[in-house]
Protein backbone atom coordinates (compact mmCIF):
# COMPACT_ATOMS: atom_id res chain seq x y z
CA UNK A 1 0.00 0.00 0.00
CA UNK A 2 1.15 3.48 -0.68
CA UNK A 3 0.17 6.58 0.80
CA UNK A 4 0.54 10.08 0.09
CA UNK A 5 -0.06 12.81 2.92
CA UNK A 6 -0.11 16.35 2.55
CA UNK A 7 -1.95 19.32 4.86
CA UNK A 8 -2.60 22.81 5.27
CA UNK A 9 -3.85 23.83 2.24
CA UNK A 10 -5.45 27.06 3.52
CA UNK A 11 -7.24 27.71 -0.01
CA UNK A 12 -8.26 31.48 -0.08
CA UNK A 13 -5.78 32.49 1.72
CA UNK A 14 -4.41 35.92 0.91
CA UNK A 15 -1.11 37.42 1.78
CA UNK A 16 -1.36 41.10 2.96
CA UNK A 17 -4.79 41.52 0.90
CA UNK A 18 -2.99 39.60 -1.98
CA UNK A 19 -4.82 36.40 -3.03
CA UNK A 20 -2.62 33.03 -2.90
CA UNK A 21 -5.65 31.51 -5.71
CA UNK A 22 -2.65 31.73 -8.64
CA UNK A 23 -0.32 29.40 -6.56
CA UNK A 24 -3.08 27.37 -5.02
CA UNK A 25 -4.13 26.23 -8.28
CA UNK A 26 -0.51 25.61 -9.84
CA UNK A 27 -0.23 23.12 -6.57
CA UNK A 28 -3.60 21.40 -7.09
CA UNK A 29 -2.39 20.89 -10.48
CA UNK A 30 0.55 19.71 -9.97
CA UNK A 31 -0.66 17.40 -7.31
CA UNK A 32 -2.29 15.84 -9.40
CA UNK A 33 0.80 15.12 -11.57
CA UNK A 34 1.70 13.28 -8.69
CA UNK A 35 -0.99 11.00 -7.90
CA UNK A 36 -0.59 9.89 -11.59
CA UNK A 37 2.89 9.74 -11.51
CA UNK A 38 3.17 7.80 -8.00
CA UNK A 39 -0.14 5.81 -7.92
CA UNK A 40 -0.81 6.19 -4.30
CA UNK A 41 -3.79 4.11 -2.46
CA UNK A 42 -4.56 6.15 -0.51
CA UNK A 43 -4.38 10.24 0.07
CA UNK A 44 -4.38 11.81 3.66
CA UNK A 45 -5.31 15.75 4.33
CA UNK A 46 -4.92 16.66 7.57
CA UNK A 47 -6.80 19.80 8.33
CA UNK A 48 -6.92 23.38 7.00
CA UNK A 49 -8.10 22.66 3.64
CA UNK A 50 -9.46 26.40 3.73
CA UNK A 51 -7.80 29.39 5.49
CA UNK A 52 -11.30 30.39 7.33
CA UNK A 53 -14.59 29.06 8.71
CA UNK A 54 -16.18 31.12 5.73
CA UNK A 55 -14.10 30.53 3.00
CA UNK A 56 -14.85 32.34 -0.85
CA UNK A 57 -16.92 30.64 -3.27
CA UNK A 58 -13.67 30.59 -5.43
CA UNK A 59 -11.95 29.03 -2.67
CA UNK A 60 -14.82 26.15 -2.05
CA UNK A 61 -15.35 25.95 -6.09
CA UNK A 62 -11.59 24.58 -5.91
CA UNK A 63 -11.83 22.51 -3.48
CA UNK A 64 -14.76 20.51 -5.24
CA UNK A 65 -13.02 20.82 -8.72
CA UNK A 66 -10.12 19.09 -7.68
CA UNK A 67 -11.56 16.48 -5.72
CA UNK A 68 -13.51 15.46 -8.57
CA UNK A 69 -10.20 15.92 -10.95
CA UNK A 70 -8.60 13.45 -8.79
CA UNK A 71 -10.75 10.82 -8.52
CA UNK A 72 -10.54 10.88 -12.65
CA UNK A 73 -7.24 10.73 -12.35
CA UNK A 74 -6.87 7.99 -9.98
CA UNK A 75 -10.44 6.22 -9.26
CA UNK A 76 -9.32 3.78 -6.96
CA UNK A 77 -7.68 5.59 -4.85
CA UNK A 78 -9.27 6.62 -1.72
CA UNK A 79 -9.50 10.12 0.13
CA UNK A 80 -9.49 10.94 4.03
CA UNK A 81 -9.51 14.72 4.36
CA UNK A 82 -10.25 15.68 8.49
CA UNK A 83 -10.92 19.13 9.72
CA UNK A 84 -8.56 21.76 11.11
CA UNK A 85 -8.20 24.73 13.20
CA UNK A 86 -8.89 27.13 10.29
CA UNK A 87 -11.90 24.94 8.58
CA UNK A 88 -15.68 25.08 9.99
CA UNK A 89 -16.33 21.41 10.87
CA UNK A 90 -20.21 22.07 9.50
CA UNK A 91 -18.71 23.55 6.50
CA UNK A 92 -16.13 21.44 5.31
CA UNK A 93 -18.58 18.20 6.66
CA UNK A 94 -21.38 19.18 5.03
CA UNK A 95 -21.08 17.20 1.16
CA UNK A 96 -19.37 14.47 3.42
CA UNK A 97 -22.56 11.83 2.63
CA UNK A 98 -22.71 12.64 -0.84
CA UNK A 99 -18.69 12.38 -1.38
CA UNK A 100 -18.47 8.95 1.20
CA UNK A 101 -20.01 7.57 -2.30
CA UNK A 102 -17.14 8.79 -3.95
CA UNK A 103 -14.71 6.92 -1.85
CA UNK A 104 -13.50 11.01 -0.41
CA UNK A 105 -14.20 10.63 3.30
CA UNK A 106 -14.35 14.20 4.66
CA UNK A 107 -14.50 13.90 9.02
CA UNK A 108 -15.49 17.74 9.49
CA UNK A 109 -16.41 17.05 13.27
CA UNK A 110 -15.57 14.44 16.05
CA UNK A 111 -18.76 11.97 15.07
CA UNK A 112 -20.86 10.67 17.93
CA UNK A 113 -23.61 8.30 18.61
CA UNK A 114 -25.83 8.37 21.39
CA UNK A 115 -23.37 6.00 23.07
CA UNK A 116 -20.18 7.54 22.73
CA UNK A 117 -17.98 7.64 19.58
CA UNK A 118 -19.06 6.96 16.44
CA UNK A 119 -16.46 4.34 15.68
CA UNK A 120 -17.82 3.44 11.56
CA UNK A 121 -17.01 7.04 11.05
CA UNK A 122 -13.83 7.55 12.70
CA UNK A 123 -11.86 4.56 11.27
CA UNK A 124 -11.94 4.53 8.02
CA UNK A 125 -11.25 1.09 5.95
CA UNK A 126 -8.60 2.20 2.82
CA UNK A 127 -6.56 0.41 -0.24
CA UNK A 128 -9.23 -2.40 -0.46
CA UNK A 129 -8.87 -3.38 3.57
CA UNK A 130 -4.94 -3.11 3.56
CA UNK A 131 -5.01 -0.21 5.48
CA UNK A 132 -7.18 1.42 8.35
CA UNK A 133 -6.87 5.16 9.30
CA UNK A 134 -8.35 6.84 12.44
CA UNK A 135 -9.25 9.97 11.14
CA UNK A 136 -9.14 12.35 14.37
CA UNK A 137 -10.15 15.80 13.26
CA UNK A 138 -9.21 18.97 15.12
CA UNK A 139 -10.70 18.93 18.60
CA UNK A 140 -12.24 21.63 20.44
CA UNK A 141 -12.66 22.01 24.09
CA UNK A 142 -16.42 20.70 23.85
CA UNK A 143 -15.44 17.48 21.89
CA UNK A 144 -13.09 16.53 25.35
CA UNK A 145 -13.85 15.61 28.84
CA UNK A 146 -12.38 16.42 32.15
CA UNK A 147 -9.65 14.75 33.33
CA UNK A 148 -5.97 15.03 33.69
CA UNK A 149 -5.20 14.60 29.66
CA UNK A 150 -8.36 14.77 28.26
CA UNK A 151 -6.99 14.74 25.00
CA UNK A 152 -4.58 11.82 25.24
CA UNK A 153 -7.50 9.56 26.84
CA UNK A 154 -9.68 10.63 23.80
CA UNK A 155 -6.94 9.06 21.46
CA UNK A 156 -6.39 6.39 23.54
CA UNK A 157 -9.76 4.92 23.53
CA UNK A 158 -9.33 5.86 19.26
CA UNK A 159 -6.61 4.02 18.85
CA UNK A 160 -7.83 1.16 21.41
CA UNK A 161 -10.85 0.39 18.87
CA UNK A 162 -8.63 0.89 15.90
CA UNK A 163 -6.46 -2.09 17.31
CA UNK A 164 -9.87 -4.21 18.25
CA UNK A 165 -11.03 -3.68 14.87
CA UNK A 166 -7.31 -4.40 12.85
CA UNK A 167 -7.29 -7.36 11.13
CA UNK A 168 -3.35 -9.04 10.36
CA UNK A 169 -1.34 -7.05 7.88
CA UNK A 170 -3.37 -4.08 8.03
CA UNK A 171 -1.41 -1.16 8.23
CA UNK A 172 -2.70 1.46 11.08
CA UNK A 173 -2.77 5.02 9.98
CA UNK A 174 -3.72 7.42 12.34
CA UNK A 175 -4.29 11.24 11.46
CA UNK A 176 -4.66 14.45 13.85
CA UNK A 177 -4.26 18.57 13.63
CA UNK A 178 -3.07 19.55 17.12
CA UNK A 179 0.49 20.64 18.18
CA UNK A 180 2.94 18.27 19.23
CA UNK A 181 5.64 18.79 21.72
CA UNK A 182 8.82 19.03 19.97
CA UNK A 183 7.84 20.36 16.42
CA UNK A 184 8.91 23.21 15.52
CA UNK A 185 6.47 25.88 15.05
CA UNK A 186 5.63 29.13 13.17
CA UNK A 187 3.31 31.27 15.22
CA UNK A 188 3.84 34.30 12.54
CA UNK A 189 0.71 32.11 10.61
CA UNK A 190 -0.24 29.40 13.12
CA UNK A 191 -2.29 30.11 15.53
CA UNK A 192 -1.97 28.63 18.77
CA UNK A 193 -4.31 25.92 19.75
CA UNK A 194 -5.64 24.69 23.35
CA UNK A 195 -7.33 21.95 23.72
CA UNK A 196 -8.20 20.93 27.33
CA UNK A 197 -6.18 23.35 28.89
CA UNK A 198 -2.80 22.76 27.18
CA UNK A 199 -1.19 23.91 24.17
CA UNK A 200 0.58 20.83 23.10
CA UNK A 201 0.12 16.96 22.92
CA UNK A 202 2.38 14.78 24.60
CA UNK A 203 4.24 12.00 21.75
CA UNK A 204 3.18 9.58 24.19
CA UNK A 205 -0.44 9.78 22.36
CA UNK A 206 0.61 7.90 19.44
CA UNK A 207 1.42 4.07 20.37
CA UNK A 208 4.36 2.37 18.69
CA UNK A 209 1.52 -0.13 17.12
CA UNK A 210 0.39 3.00 15.11
CA UNK A 211 2.75 2.37 11.36
CA UNK A 212 2.46 6.35 10.63
CA UNK A 213 0.97 9.40 12.29
CA UNK A 214 -0.14 11.85 9.68
CA UNK A 215 -0.09 15.49 11.46
CA UNK A 216 -1.46 18.89 10.24
CA UNK A 217 -0.91 22.39 11.77
CA UNK A 218 2.77 22.96 11.73
CA UNK A 219 3.50 24.55 7.95
CA UNK A 220 7.19 23.89 8.70
CA UNK A 221 7.24 20.06 7.20
CA UNK A 222 9.57 17.58 9.95
CA UNK A 223 9.66 14.43 11.71
CA UNK A 224 9.24 14.47 15.23
CA UNK A 225 10.11 11.85 17.61
CA UNK A 226 10.04 8.74 15.30
CA UNK A 227 10.53 8.65 11.44
CA UNK A 228 6.81 6.94 11.36
CA UNK A 229 5.31 10.56 13.15
CA UNK A 230 5.39 13.58 10.41
CA UNK A 231 3.88 16.99 9.79
CA UNK A 232 3.96 17.69 5.94
CA UNK A 233 3.80 21.10 6.18
CA UNK A 234 2.23 23.60 4.19
CA UNK A 235 2.30 23.55 0.43
CA UNK A 236 2.86 27.02 -0.31
CA UNK A 237 4.61 29.77 2.16
CA UNK A 238 1.36 31.08 4.49
CA UNK A 239 3.71 34.06 6.01
CA UNK A 240 7.03 36.13 4.68
CA UNK A 241 8.87 34.41 7.20
CA UNK A 242 7.92 30.71 5.58
CA UNK A 243 9.98 31.62 2.60
CA UNK A 244 12.40 29.48 3.29
CA UNK A 245 11.07 26.31 4.18
CA UNK A 246 11.01 23.27 2.52
CA UNK A 247 7.27 22.71 1.15
CA UNK A 248 6.30 19.07 0.33
CA UNK A 249 4.46 16.36 0.13
CA UNK A 250 5.21 13.23 2.19
CA UNK A 251 5.18 9.57 0.34
CA UNK A 252 4.93 6.30 2.65
CA UNK A 253 5.07 2.57 1.64
CA UNK A 254 3.51 -0.26 3.51
CA UNK A 255 5.32 -3.53 2.25
CA UNK A 256 3.68 -6.66 3.74
CA UNK A 257 1.03 -3.69 6.21
CA UNK A 258 4.47 -1.92 7.82
CA UNK A 259 5.72 1.16 7.36
CA UNK A 260 8.64 0.72 4.70
CA UNK A 261 10.52 3.76 3.20
CA UNK A 262 9.49 7.45 3.92
CA UNK A 263 10.14 9.94 1.36
CA UNK A 264 9.21 13.58 0.78
CA UNK A 265 8.75 15.50 -2.62
CA UNK A 266 9.57 19.05 -2.67
CA UNK A 267 6.26 21.53 -3.93
CA UNK A 268 7.65 24.02 -6.49
CA UNK A 269 7.12 27.34 -5.16
CA UNK A 270 5.15 29.33 -8.05
CA UNK A 271 6.01 32.73 -6.71
CA UNK A 272 9.43 33.44 -4.82
CA UNK A 273 10.16 35.63 -1.56
CA UNK A 274 12.37 38.46 -1.72
CA UNK A 275 14.02 39.56 1.04
CA UNK A 276 15.68 43.28 1.80
CA UNK A 277 18.18 42.97 3.42
CA UNK A 278 18.67 39.19 3.35
CA UNK A 279 19.11 39.66 7.16
CA UNK A 280 18.70 42.31 10.02
CA UNK A 281 17.57 45.84 8.59
CA UNK A 282 18.73 47.92 6.18
CA UNK A 283 19.18 52.20 5.88
CA UNK A 284 17.08 53.80 3.24
CA UNK A 285 19.97 54.43 0.77
CA UNK A 286 20.82 50.94 1.18
CA UNK A 287 17.38 49.59 0.60
CA UNK A 288 17.23 52.04 -2.58
CA UNK A 289 20.32 50.43 -3.62
CA UNK A 290 19.40 46.70 -3.30
CA UNK A 291 15.80 48.00 -5.31
CA UNK A 292 17.83 49.33 -8.19
CA UNK A 293 19.89 45.93 -8.85
CA UNK A 294 16.49 44.22 -8.94
CA UNK A 295 15.07 43.21 -12.32
CA UNK A 296 12.76 44.78 -14.48
CA UNK A 297 9.41 44.08 -14.51
CA UNK A 298 8.13 41.98 -18.00
CA UNK A 299 4.45 42.49 -19.52
CA UNK A 300 2.17 39.79 -19.10
CA UNK A 301 3.83 38.41 -15.49
CA UNK A 302 1.55 40.51 -12.83
CA UNK A 303 0.04 36.96 -11.62
CA UNK A 304 3.65 36.15 -11.23
CA UNK A 305 5.41 39.02 -9.65
CA UNK A 306 7.54 37.93 -6.55
CA UNK A 307 6.82 39.47 -2.91
CA UNK A 308 8.92 41.56 -1.47
CA UNK A 309 9.72 41.72 1.70
CA UNK A 310 11.25 45.11 3.56
CA UNK A 311 12.97 46.07 6.43
CA UNK A 312 14.30 49.46 7.10
CA UNK A 313 16.55 51.20 10.07
CA UNK A 314 15.72 54.99 10.46
CA UNK A 315 17.56 57.14 12.30
CA UNK A 316 14.94 59.73 12.06
CA UNK A 317 11.49 59.74 10.43
CA UNK A 318 10.58 60.02 6.84
CA UNK A 319 7.19 61.24 6.28
CA UNK A 320 7.70 60.36 2.52
CA UNK A 321 9.47 56.89 3.11
CA UNK A 322 6.31 54.89 1.30
CA UNK A 323 6.11 57.00 -1.43
CA UNK A 324 10.13 56.69 -2.26
CA UNK A 325 10.08 53.25 -1.94
CA UNK A 326 7.19 52.89 -4.07
CA UNK A 327 8.67 55.35 -6.78
CA UNK A 328 12.09 53.06 -6.52
CA UNK A 329 9.62 49.76 -7.08
CA UNK A 330 7.36 51.21 -9.97
CA UNK A 331 9.44 49.27 -12.90
CA UNK A 332 10.71 46.71 -10.60
CA UNK A 333 9.54 43.15 -10.96
CA UNK A 334 9.04 42.18 -6.95
CA UNK A 335 5.66 43.60 -5.74
CA UNK A 336 5.86 45.16 -2.05
CA UNK A 337 3.87 43.36 -0.20
CA UNK A 338 5.35 43.87 3.49
CA UNK A 339 7.65 47.11 4.66
CA UNK A 340 8.88 47.16 8.03
CA UNK A 341 10.33 50.23 10.15
CA UNK A 342 13.26 49.27 12.71
CA UNK A 343 13.61 51.96 15.41
CA UNK A 344 17.32 52.79 16.57
CA UNK A 345 16.27 54.55 19.76
CA UNK A 346 16.68 53.13 23.30
CA UNK A 347 13.19 51.75 23.42
CA UNK A 348 12.75 52.49 26.99
CA UNK A 349 9.42 53.93 28.20
CA UNK A 350 9.17 57.57 29.59
CA UNK A 351 10.44 56.33 33.36
CA UNK A 352 9.05 56.14 36.66
CA UNK A 353 10.56 60.18 37.07
CA UNK A 354 8.10 61.08 34.54
CA UNK A 355 5.08 58.61 34.79
CA UNK A 356 4.36 59.08 38.25
CA UNK A 357 3.98 63.14 37.90
CA UNK A 358 0.20 64.41 37.86
CA UNK A 359 -0.92 65.28 34.49
CA UNK A 360 -0.84 69.38 35.33
CA UNK A 361 3.15 68.71 36.27
CA UNK A 362 3.73 67.00 32.62
CA UNK A 363 6.34 69.23 29.96
CA UNK A 364 4.98 68.43 27.05
CA UNK A 365 8.83 69.30 25.77
CA UNK A 366 10.26 66.64 27.92
CA UNK A 367 7.41 63.94 26.87
CA UNK A 368 8.43 64.77 23.34
CA UNK A 369 11.93 64.75 23.63
CA UNK A 370 11.80 61.18 25.84
CA UNK A 371 9.38 59.92 23.22
CA UNK A 372 11.72 60.70 20.31
CA UNK A 373 14.78 59.19 21.78
CA UNK A 374 12.69 55.99 22.32
CA UNK A 375 11.98 55.93 18.94
CA UNK A 376 15.16 57.51 16.93
CA UNK A 377 18.99 57.76 17.27
CA UNK A 378 19.60 61.03 16.13
CA UNK A 379 17.88 64.23 17.95
CA UNK A 380 15.29 65.69 16.46
CA UNK A 381 16.44 68.27 13.72
CA UNK A 382 15.91 72.53 14.32
CA UNK A 383 13.10 71.97 11.63
CA UNK A 384 11.11 69.46 13.50
CA UNK A 385 11.56 71.11 17.24
CA UNK A 386 10.39 74.53 15.67
CA UNK A 387 7.28 72.53 14.19
CA UNK A 388 6.56 71.27 17.65
CA UNK A 389 7.28 74.59 19.33
CA UNK A 390 4.49 76.59 16.93
CA UNK A 391 1.99 73.21 17.36
CA UNK A 392 2.44 73.88 21.11
CA UNK A 393 1.76 77.86 21.01
CA UNK A 394 -0.84 77.05 18.43
CA UNK A 395 -2.70 74.50 21.48
CA UNK A 396 -1.51 76.54 24.13
CA UNK A 397 -3.43 80.06 22.33
CA UNK A 398 -6.13 77.83 22.02
CA UNK A 399 -6.41 76.89 25.75
CA UNK A 400 -6.02 80.83 26.80
CA UNK A 401 -9.38 81.19 24.40
CA UNK A 402 -10.99 78.53 25.80
CA UNK A 403 -10.27 80.00 29.38
CA UNK A 404 -10.88 83.55 28.91
CA UNK A 405 -14.63 82.17 27.25
CA UNK A 406 -15.41 79.42 30.70
CA UNK A 407 -14.33 83.19 32.46
CA UNK A 408 -16.81 85.18 30.67
CA UNK A 409 -19.74 82.48 30.87
CA UNK A 410 -19.16 82.30 34.46
CA UNK A 411 -19.43 86.17 34.76
CA UNK A 412 -22.53 86.28 33.24
CA UNK A 413 -24.08 83.22 34.47
CA UNK A 414 -23.15 84.55 38.42
CA UNK A 415 -24.50 88.17 37.16
CA UNK A 416 -28.20 86.79 36.39
CA UNK A 417 -27.76 84.55 39.92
Amino acid sequence: MRLLHTSDWHLGHTLKEVTREHEHHAFLTWLLEQIRALAPDVLVITGDVFDSATPPASAERMWFEWVASARRARPEMDIVAIAGNHDSPARLGAASAVLRELAVHVVGSLPRTEHGLDFDRLLIPVAGGRGLVAAVPFLRPIDVGDGEDPLADLYREVIAEAERRRTPGQALIALGHLYVAGADPSFLSERRISIGGSESASLRMFAESIDYTALGHMHRAQRVGRESIRYAGAPIALALDEAGYHHQIVVADFPGGRLGEVRSIRVPQTIEIVRIPARGAATLAEALDAIGTLPARRAGEDLLRPYLDLMIVLERPEPRLRTIIEAALEQKRPRLVQMRIEQTGHGAALGDRVAIKRLAELDPREVFTRLWARDHEAAPSPAVIGAFERLLAEVRGDLRDLGDKRDETQLKLGGFA
